[in-house]
C-alpha cells in the first residue's frame, strides 16, 4: 500500500490524522540529517541512541537552551520550532558550518506550516555565537526541494541497510561517529 502513495501525500495525511494505518513522519532533524549525512539519518531512523556526551551535541543543546532567553521550542505536529519572533519562524544553530542542512530544516518547517496548517511564514536562520541571521522564504523552488527531500528521506529510511560510510569534514564531531568508523 505505501509503495504506491507519494511519500509527500503520506506525510500530509499523517500530519492531518488521516493515515493511521500507514503513517509516515518526517521531523526537522530528519530533514537536517538528510542534507548533512544520509547514513546519520538511517541510524537515527532506527532509534539508535546518539552519544549525548559528544561535544557537538552538548554545544548545540547549550545554544538551544541559552539563546534568546532560553525559550523552549514549540512542538507543532511533526516539527519543533525553536522560536517565533515577530511572526517569523527562527531556527537557532550553534554555527554556520552546516548551513545548507539547517536552511533545509527551516524550509521544511515553513513548508509544513503552509501545507498542513495553512499558515504562511518567513523564517530566520540564526547563529547567535556568530551574530549572523539569514532570512529564508518558502519559494516554489524551495518547496519543490523540500518535497523531493521528503521522497528521498522515505526511500532512505525504508532501506534494509545504511548507505556506505562516506568521509566528510565533520565526521569526527558527529554523534554517530562510532557507528561509522569504529
Amino acid at each position: 500500500m505505501s509503495e504506491s502513495i507519494d511519500p509527500v501525500d503520506r506525510l500530509l495525511a499523517t500530519a492531518r490524522g488521516d493515515a493511521a494505518a500507514d503513517p509516515f513522519r518526517v521531523t526537522g532533524v530528519m530533514m537536517q540529517y538528510y542534507h548533512a549525512c544520509e547514513r546519520e539519518l538511517w541510524f537515527a531512523s532506527r532509534q539508535l541512541e546518539i552519544d549525548r556526551e559528544n561535544p557537538a551535541v552538548v554545544r548545540g543543546t547549550r545554544v538551544d537552551e541559552t539563546a534568546y532567553g532560553g525559550r523552549e521550542s514549540k512542538q507543532l505536529g511533526m516539527i519543533a520550532i525553536d522560536l517565533l519572533e515577530d511572526g517569523r519562524v527562527v531556527e537557532v544553530k550553534p554555527s554556520s558550518k552546516l548551513v545548507e542542512p539547517a536552511r533545509m530544516q527551516l524550509a521544511y518547517y515553513l513548508w509544513y506550516l503552509d501545507r498542513v496548517a495553512g499558515v504562511q511564514r518567513d523564517g530566520v536562520l540564526a547563529h547567535p555565537r556568530e551574530r549572523e541571521r539569514e532570512t529564508v522564504e518558502l519559494t516554489d523552488d524551495l518547496a519543490e526541494r523540500v518535497e523531493d527531500a521528503i521522497r528521498g528521506i522515505h526511500d532512505l529510511v525504508t532501506e534494509e541497510s545504511p548507505p556506505p560510510a562516506e568521509e566528510k569534514p565533520f565526521c569526527e564531531a558527529c554523534a554517530y561517529h562510532d557507528f561509522c568508523w569504529c
